[in-house]
């Protein structure tokens, strides 16, 4: 079996406004399913948690079926799911709290690779806690991590390595577990930045070898929030400052203030999508997860395969710098004399969106030289192959109309 794209895609009234969006790895289109979520939630009845009324029920409901639905994507106990307003909302969050346990001395270790939401935070509590931070460096010639590098900078004072599972710009993955079995040798937490992974791969956080994970819904056809992802033991490790007569239970007391309770049924509504996409036979939610993403993820690789054809037919006026054997259909370049803006302008007007920039990225973007800013292209579970060659049409248009002005 595979994804059938077009009944897929008839789910998303976006869509229908002609528009062809490479702009997934900033957040996806909505599906209806979601949205219907989200408004059924909200007009209820609805009220605080509770155990008494209605709606106190449904709130109850709301936050039961987000635990579990997250916990069968991310292969957790329901215990361990968190929620947050975003993924760089829960690292900043959950950076202030590990760090109560560090000393001057300490050392953690971050990844030139990553998103600036998985390196300001930890530097930022590493300057409060007078912490060293030591470095993963890439390997320009394959946009790879060093793991030499990373040999040098871990220690017996490690006491936690920041790493993503994929970056959001070049789509490199890392050898997570094999980064993280190096980490816990020495003692060291390991925490995982999986936004952009998963919105292409079904995560396993334990085969990963992550202490604690952290995803973005809204990057996988879900609401915009953030889930983090621990072991509940590791959590009741962890005391925040919170209000005194809020829940001091895991994972209650890492949640501040009343839930979206309307965000969080949009959140499973998400999941409950993906693993309909293509179920196969499985019965249990993680089975049919399982199923739908393999498929995805052979669909998505036929995609970036015929888009990256066709970039390749450019010659030198496009260099692709997503060069990691092993990485996501998301792929960043730039164009030989010509600013990417103007590209994803020119885009624009044909109705194909390619956004230009660094995206937060600015580790990868300094350690690589790379010029503020690139075109990044990225794949979803809705993109076609037709919109790939509406693309790739549009940027040879777009060459070729600079070619005849310098002729001029």
């Amino acid at each position: 079996m595979a994804i059938d794209v077009t009944a897929l895609r008839a789910h998303f009234p976006s869509l229908d406004h002609g528009l062809a969006f490479f702009d997934g790895p900033g957040g996806t289109q909505t599906p209806r399913p979601v949205a219907d979520a989200i408004a059924a939630t909200l007009t209820g009845p609805l009220s605080n948690r509770g155990a008494v009324s209605p709606s106190e029920l449904n709130a109850e409901r709301a936050v039961a079926e987000f635990r579990a639905a997250y916990a069968d994507l991310l292969h957790m106990p329901a215990s361990g799911i968190v929620h947050g307003r975003s993924a760089t909302q829960l690292t900043y969050d959950f950076s202030r709290h590990l760090a109560k346990g560090w000393n001057p001395g300490d050392e953690i270790v971050l990844s030139r690779l990553d998103h600036d939401s998985n390196v300001r935070p930890w530097i930022q509590a590493a300057e409060r806690a007078g912490v060293t931070v030591r470095w993963i460096e890439i390997d320009p010639a394959t946009t790879e991590l060093d793991l030499d590098s990373y040999e040098r900078a871990l220690s017996p004072r490690t006491r936690l390595v920041a790493v993503t599972a994929a970056s959001n710009v070049l789509g490199t993955k890392p050898p997570v577990r094999r980064i993280a079995d190096r980490a816990h040798e020495v003692g060291a937490l390991v925490y995982v930045d999986g936004v952009h992974y998963a919105a292409h791969h079904l995560v396993d956080v334990p085969a990963l070898g992550a202490d604690l994970f952290v995803c973005s819904p809204y990057k996988f056809l879900g609401p915009h929030c953030g889930v983090l992802a621990a072991a509940p033991e590791l959590l009741g490790t962890l005391v925040p400052d919170k209000l005194l007569p809020s829940p001091d239970t895991v994972p209650e007391r890492f949640e501040f203030g009343t839930l979206p309770y309307e965000i969080l049924a949009g959140a499973t509504a998400a999941v409950d999508f993906l693993a309909a996409m293509d179920p196969g036979t499985g019965v249990s939610r993680r089975e049919r997860l399982r199923h739908s993403l393999v498929s995805l993820h052979a669909y998505e690789l036929t995609l970036r395969r015929r888009l990256e054809e066709g970039l390749g037919s450019f010659g030198d006026r496009v260099t692709l710098h997503s060069k990691a054997q092993d990485r996501t259909p998301t792929l960043l370049m730039t164009l030989e004399d010509r600013d990417a803006r103007d590209a994803q302008r020119n885009l624009v007007e044909r109705g194909v969106l390619a956004p230009a920039g660094s995206f937060y990225a600015h580790e990868p973007f300094t350690a690589l030289k790379l010029e503020d800013p690139a075109l990044r292209v990225g794949l979803a579970p809705y993109n076609t192959a037709e919109e790939v060659d509406r693309l790739l049409d549009g940027l040879s248009a777009f060459l070729d109309t600079d070619r005849q002005v310098v002729r001029l």
